[in-house]
Formats: C-alpha cells, sequence, structure tokens
C-alpha cells in the first residue's frame, strides 16, 4: 500500500530537486547530469576485503547524487529510480568492455551475445517493510529496462536472499561489516537456474568497504560456476570518496 502511494503522490504532486532543492522539479538538469554516468569507472577500496570483485561505479558519493539516493532509499521518493538506473546502466555498461563478458551499449543485442542478469544484493526484510520498497531491485529493474532499450539483452534476477540476521550496517568499520556479514548470503533454491549461461554482475545503489559486495560473490560462487557466471563483477550507483579511482569517475 504505502510503495504504490508513494510512487503515485511523486508522479502528480510539485516537488522540489531531490539533489539541491530547486523548486518545483523532481530532478533538475545538473542534478540529473550528476547521474548521467558519463564518467563511469572501475573503483577499488584500499584495503579491499578478500573475494570483492570488479566494481564498476557511475559516481562519487557526494552531492546530489548523495541525496538523491538517500531520496529514494530512505524517504520513499520511488520516481527517482529512472535516473538511478540510468546510472546503474552506465556503470554495468563500463565494466562490460572485456570478451565475452556482456555487449556494448547499442550493439543491437545479436544471439551471439551472452545476456547480462543483474543480481541485486537484497535487503532485510524488516528494512523493506520499513522503508516500503526493496530501493536496490528497484533501481536494478530501471536499469535494466534501460539496457535493453538501447540493445543489451539484461534481465533482473533477485537470487540472492539472507540466511540469517545481520546487524544494521551503519557505523561499522571495514573489518566490523566483513563479521557481520561473513556467510550470511545464500543463492535461492531454483537461483542457480536463473542465471545458467548468464553474464552475472551484482548491483547495489551504494558501496562503501566492499563487505556486503564481496559476501555476494561468494555465495553466488559458492552455489557454483553455473550460479557465478564464470567470476562475477559488479556494479553500483555511486561509491563512497574512500574508493581509490582506477578510472574517472564524476
Amino acid at each position: 500500500m504505502r510503495g504504490w502511494w508513494q510512487e503515485l503522490a511523486g508522479l502528480v504532486l510539485p516537488d522540489d530537486c531531490a539533489g539541491c532543492g530547486a523548486a518545483r522539479v523532481l530532478l533538475c538538469a545538473r542534478c540529473r547530469e550528476a547521474l548521467s554516468g558519463a564518467g563511469a569507472g572501475l573503483v577499488r577500496p584500499s584495503p579491499a576485503p578478500e573475494g570483492l570483485p570488479v566494481v564498476h561505479a557511475a559516481a562519487v558519493y557526494e552531492g546530489p547524487v548523495r541525496a538523491v539516493l538517500l531520496a529514494h532509499k530512505e524517504r520513499g521518493a520511488l520516481p527517482l529510480a529512472g535516473a538511478l538506473g540510468r546510472a546503474l546502466a552506465a556503470a554495468v555498461l563500463a565494466g562490460a568492455e572485456g570478451p565475452g563478458e556482456g555487449p556494448a551499449e547499442g550493439s543491437g543485442g545479436g544471439s551471439g551475445e551472452r545476456e547480462l542478469v543483474l543480481v541485486p544484493v537484497p535487503s532485510a526484510r524488516r528494512r523493506v517493510r520499513a522503508r516500503g520498497h526493496d530501493p536496490a531491485r528497484r533501481i536494478a529493474l530501471a536499469a535494466a529496462g534501460r539496457l535493453r532499450r538501447a540493445g543489451v539483452p539484461a534481465r533482473v534476477a533477485p537470487v540472492l536472499r539472507l540466511r540469517r540476521a545481520v546487524a544494521d550496517q551503519a557505523g561499522l568499520g571495514a573489518g566490523q561489516r566483513r563479521e557481520n556479514l561473513a556467510g550470511a548470503l545464500e543463492v535461492r533454491r531454483d537461483g542457480v537456474r536463473a542465471v545458467a549461461g548468464a553474464a552475472v554482475v551484482l548491483v547495489d545503489d551504494l558501496v562503501t568497504t566492499g563487505a556486503t559486495l564481496a559476501e555476494a560473490a561468494r555465495a553466488l560462487r559458492a552455489a557454483g560456476p553455473g550460479a557465478a557466471g564464470g567470476v562475477p563483477r559488479a556494479a553500483v550507483v555511486a561509491a563512497t570518496s574512500g574508493y581509490s579511482k582506477r578510472a574517472k569517475v564524476s
């Protein structure tokens, strides 16, 4: 109930820009440009947790990018998923340049290309209930739609789930986050079949220490090569400023 009401309200009621507060616009041109993904590139934490896949980010988690992500995630500004999905799609494409990893934008989605399967990092059920939606999954669906419109075969497969309770990550250091998440994720019973033969990309809205993505990659690998799609990689909307940039990320 809460989710559809928030989405409808966001579509019909005048609002201020979620990124900068400009009047009567959901997202102004300047803030939309910050989420264009034009500077998407490879990022890496220092130190990186064991098992962390290659991660590409569309932007740095600061300024309007941070504000938009928080508005979508914590305040239920659901129409922002479109702009965030655009950014995530750019990060996915930035990591799809190697042979066999997936098609490039505008390639037309030929039959010889591997399908991209976006696997969102799951949120705890209590967090989904509290927020009224699952932010990572919603953004992943928007990104997959954008990729398909660009001729890239892509879909979302929410095959990961929490197998035990975990503490809230806010305020935890890198080591504490790794301990909190160790062994917490698993692939659903039908998950291997859902991603078999595809190029798997782990996706999330934000990466901080990398502990969550490392655990998600471990869970996929533990389910066997059919679930991992080879070596999984990851794409996010934004990375915290603590990440070193291997390519320009704006």
